[in-house]
């Protein structure tokens, strides 16, 4: 694996480790049977939210199925690693303490339907294509499609820390696209995993400036934002080669903004990696953050 990979960009000692111990934790609590994939810890704390829900709404049925359900029961829902939901709007959830809308899979959610697998395959290829793959697997195993939009329209994308490994997405009928904000989402599940599997604390009451947001935002924040960024970028450089039609027009307009929002942090990474204890994980997103600002 070449040092300039976007694979080695992604690989580190002791997140996969981390995955496993949170899935075994999770397992015992629940006391079912899951395996040690990246999809069994995503799925894991699905099971384990799932029943929280359930047992704060008495529902001993759906209680019972969230304690026993293992990733081997969900196959109706899998593409190969993955599993891709495509819920309805009234069927998102949204917690006490956040706004931010959310899915968990149950014994009522739906296979997505054909045409939402195919974009799915067709972006994953993409991504594997252009050295991706590994993150996708790893960090984004299942995959939430929300609303179908325009290439002119407001994309949103998130991943939420309760919820590791799991991308909630809108998406538009191009799969290069899709495989952009997986590969976004993916990379903040990433540095969540690595900033745990290292026992990384960042300070809340230090701020940078972020031109993605206008905004000062907490250490933690910027970080997340730099990386998750640095590794759009890399992609979309790469599959700017081959892409034809109205998605050129999308992919330069996102490495031209780009361009402008990495001149305007480059002073403030270097200071705000010095809060990052782990010097690993301050390698790597320095590294990635340097190759997204050199010259296309």
């Amino acid at each position: 694996m070449s040092t300039h990979s976007p694979e080695a960009l992604v690989a580190l000692d002791g997140i996969a480790d981390h995955q496993r111990q949170r899935t075994s934790r999770i397992a015992s609590v629940l006391g079912n049977r899951l395996g040690s994939s990246a999809l069994d810890y995503a799925v894991a704390h699905h099971l384990l939210e799932g029943a929280e829900h359930a047992a704060r709404a008495r529902d001993a049925d759906r209680l019972a199925w969230y304690r026993r359900t293992t990733v081997r029961d969900l196959t109706h829902l899998s593409a190969g690693p993955h599993i891709v939901l495509s819920p309805r709007p009234a069927d998102l959830l949204r917690s006490e303490i956040s706004e931010t809308a959310y899915y968990l899979v149950g014994p009522d959610t739906d296979p997505a339907p054909p045409e939402a697998h195919r974009l799915v395959g067709a972006a994953l290829a993409s991504a594997t294509e252009h050295g991706f793959g590994t993150l996708l697997t790893q960090h984004a195993p299942v995959i939430c499609l929300l609303n179908r939009r325009r290439l002119d329209e407001t994309l949103h994308s998130w991943a939420l820390t309760r919820l590791p490994g799991t991308v909630f997405t809108d998406y538009t009928t191009h799969p290069k696209v899709l495989a952009r904000d997986l590969i976004h989402e993916a990379a903040h599940n990433w540095l969540n995993d690595a900033l745990a599997a290292h026992d990384v604390h960042l300070p809340a009451d230090v701020t940078f400036f972020s031109p993605w947001r206008g905004a000062p935002r907490p250490v933690y924040g910027f970080l997340h934002a730099c990386w998750a960024f640095s590794l759009t970028v890399l992609y979309v450089r790469r599959v700017r080669q081959s892409a034809t039609g109205p998605v050129v027009c999308f992919l330069d307009d996102h490495l031209r903004q780009q361009e402008d929002q990495f001149a305007s942090v480059t002073d403030s990474l270097t200071e705000a990696l010095s809060y990052v204890s782990a010097k690993v994980i301050r390698d790597h997103v320095n590294r990635a953050a340097s190759r997204a600002v050199l010259p296309s």
